[in-house]
């Protein structure tokens, strides 16, 4: 099954920071052009040198990422025994 999502989707749940956490250990990451109205209009891998965010950006991460598996524990699990 595949059900297509938007980017904006997926980084309003968490997972593009949680994704970056880990890419970030490699030196690479997604980058998102992000409008000042919201708008995402690109999306790409790059190469960076940061590794890491600042303990906000983790805080309200770790916050998002919670939220997201508590709203979706039940669906999660039924399709993981499906």
């Amino acid at each position: 099954m595949v059900n297509k999502k938007t980017w904006k989707e997926f980084r309003d749940s968490g997972m593009l920071w949680w994704i970056n956490m880990i890419l970030h250990t490699f030196g690479w990451a997604i980058v998102m052009d992000i409008e000042e109205d919201g708008e995402i209009t690109n999306c790409y891998p790059a190469r960076v040198k940061f590794r890491g965010f600042g303990e906000k950006n983790n805080s309200d991460g770790y916050i998002k990422v919670s939220k997201y598996l508590a709203d979706n524990a039940e669906i999660l699990k039924e399709e993981s025994e499906s």
